[in-house]
């Protein structure tokens, strides 16, 4: 063949050349442990991109550095070795979200581990998603009620609110937040419940569930679980996660309630992965980052206006506000509220419950130090009749536990702080409930009327708790419509005022604590 014919026949191939260009972003495992992946050649990867490992295992982008970036690893880390290719995914890590998560125990990344088979959802949320703007927050106003007395008298919650639950171990953080997600079946107005439990022990989850499931309360309750023997990464992204599932209630008009137990140990996490990554620590080895970490996620709770749901749901949802109300529980050490993680997330929250461990252990359950606990919603998320019962409450147990302070070194008391001292303990019996039983309004409304007009004074602190399961039945039996009322409207005005106290007479003229003995 002639060198023209040749140099004819190579031009037709080249005009001819299909070149399909497929950028395809790929990049090598240089480095990896402890779920941290150190990874060469993914130059345009994004914070918090998904990647795709060999074997299907996935992974977050979380390091960008010069030459190279750091990930966690989502799953079995054993499996990926040094030298291993590793994609970009171009998405940021999504969870399932919907009605459907109901009633089904899930891991951090939406994947039922129930053994109830899989889920089908129709939509999905970015785990990482910013918190409403000022414009769109609504005032909280209405209560979320959490059927402990001690709490919604004192402190109240709103639906909207960040209230954070704060004591030693085994104070009773957790039993608070399940009977607030077991007391919503007696709300007027529904709340979808997530349970988010990070870093626990997969028995105390389990039995969690099944005290959820007795009480009739997994029908409108997830739980996302990163227990302990998970990664450290599944445990960083639980909270986040199921935040995620608890905007889509939000964005749709409805009321959430979202517990994260605990963000102590969601910290704890956070430092694992930033240590393995290299960042530099700080306080109490806790990287400069760890403020952001817990507010990012609480600020994303709040209560919105009508307008924001309108254009979350394109105009499908009208006229309805939705909220996500959070409570985070930290744990302290020896009462220790100084510490760096306390004081970072009572400076995000709207208020906490303190539990003493020493009121605990001296009986007083649930463990509310009347004193250190605070709600920065205040009244505003309290229905009106225990807005007014409950008032003075708070400062006369306040003062209740001043003078019992002093009263150890005085044999001789006059008889105003006597009165006080009586009254203080009359109370603190009035307070007392036992776990896994929350109450109705109507409910905590006649006990705190009945301590009002002082009939409590007469009854033995010995008698309290039969006293008070008593009066309940005696008034749900036979004064059943005034406890309907009083439920429905959370009313107090003269009319329900009178018919209490002469539902309260006439249970101790029938009763063995009547006036005469």
């Amino acid at each position: 063949m002639k060198i023209s014919e040749l140099s004819s026949v190579i031009e037709a191939k080249i005009n001819n050349l299909d070149l399909d260009a497929k950028l395809n972003d790929q990049g090598v495992v240089l480095q990896v442990s402890n779920g941290i992946a150190t990874i060469y050649g993914l130059s345009k990867a994004m914070y918090g991109e998904m990647l795709k490992f060999e074997n299907n295992v996935m992974g977050v982008v979380l390091n960008l550095k010069t030459d190279s970036i750091g990930a966690i690893i989502f799953g079995d880390y054993t499996q990926i070795k040094e030298g291993q290719s590793v994609r970009a995914t171009g998405e940021i890590l999504q969870v399932p979200v919907g009605t459907e998560l109901t009633g089904r125990v899930i891991n951090a990344l939406g994947q039922p581990i129930d053994g109830k088979g899989p889920i089908k959802t129709k939509d999905s949320y970015p785990v990482e998603r910013i918190a409403p703007g000022v414009i769109a927050r609504k005032s909280v106003d209405e209560p979320m009620q959490t059927g402990l007395k001690a709490i919604d008298a004192m402190t109240p919650i709103g639906r909207g609110q960040r209230e954070l639950i704060i004591g030693d171990r085994q104070t009773g953080k957790t039993t608070i937040a399940v009977d607030t997600i077991i007391n919503q079946k007696n709300a007027s107005k529904p709340m979808h419940c997530i349970y988010v439990a990070i870093g626990q022990k997969a028995s105390t989850v389990a039995s969690i569930v099944k005290k959820l499931e007795d009480h009739g309360a997994m029908a409108y309750t997830t739980v996302v679980a990163a227990n302990a023997a998970d990664p450290a990464a599944m445990q960083y992204i639980a909270p986040y996660s199921g935040c995620a599932m608890g905007e889509y209630y939000l964005e749709n008009g409805l009321d959430a309630l979202i517990v994260y137990d605990d963000l102590s140990k969601h910290a704890v996490a956070y430092r694992q992965i930033s240590l393995l990554l290299r960042r530099p620590p700080g306080r109490e080895a806790f990287p400069g980052d760890i403020f952001y970490l817990h507010s990012r996620l609480l600020e994303r709770s709040a209560r919105v206006n009508e307008s924001y749901v309108e254009k979350a749901t394109q105009g499908k949802v009208k006229g309805k506000t939705g909220s996500l109300t959070a409570l985070p529980i930290i744990e302290t050490q020896s009462g220790d509220c100084s510490a760096f993680i306390p004081t970072n997330v009572i400076s995000i929250t709207d208020g906490q419950i303190f539990l003493d461990e020493a009121l605990f252990k001296s009986g007083i359950r649930p463990a509310v130090n009347s004193g250190l606990s605070v709600s920065r919603i205040g009244g505003a998320a309290q229905t009106d009749i225990i807005k007014k019962l409950g008032g003075k409450s708070r400062i006369t147990l306040a003062q209740y536990r001043e003078l019992e302070s002093f009263a150890q070194f005085s044999s001789d008391l006059d008889e105003s702080t006597q009165m006080q001292l009586h009254q203080g303990l009359m109370l603190t019996e009035a307070f007392k409930q036992h776990q896994y039983q929350p109450l109705r309004v109507a409910e905590m409304a006649v006990i705190l009327h009945a301590a009002s007009i002082n009939v409590l004074l007469d009854v033995p602190t010995s008698d309290m708790k039969n006293y008070e399961e008593s009066l309940r039945q005696y008034l749900n039996n036979h004064h059943t419509e005034l406890m309907n009322t009083i439920n429905a409207t959370g009313n107090y005005n003269d009319t329900i005022k009178t018919q209490l106290t002469e539902a309260i007479q006439s249970f101790h003229q029938s009763s063995q604590w009547g006036h005469d003995g």
